[in-house]
């Protein structure tokens, strides 16, 4: 029994000494194209990073009912519970003169 349970364990490191090592793998990959990337087309590297790809979210929410949803928050008003230390920045602005608006 005991040596079902070491040979477990000794399985267990070893499959994760494999996935740090494939973890490790993938994040130099990513930053060796990126990299590349950037030496050779910027706006196309900035453009991914913009956009992450992002797979398995399943189907895109329908407007109307995210539009249903967002009204529904903005219109319930909501007392905040704010501490002492609002107070305290207030009083430390008070001081402050406003910048002149450039229009």
């Amino acid at each position: 029994m005991q040596k079902l349970t070491e040979r477990i364990d000794d399985l267990k490191q070893r499959i994760a000494a494999w996935g740090k090592r494939i973890r490790r793998y993938t994040e130099r990959s990513t930053r060796f194209n990126q990299n590349r990337l950037f030496q050779s087309d910027q706006k196309r590297l900035y453009k991914s990073l913009e956009r992450p790809i992002v797979s398995g979210t399943g189907p895109a929410p329908n407007q109307a009912d995210t539009v249903a949803f967002c009204r529904s928050l903005w219109s319930e008003p909501v007392n905040h519970n704010e501490g002492p230390w609002t107070e305290v920045v207030a009083s430390q602005c008070a001081g402050i003169t406003p910048m002149d608006p450039s229009s």
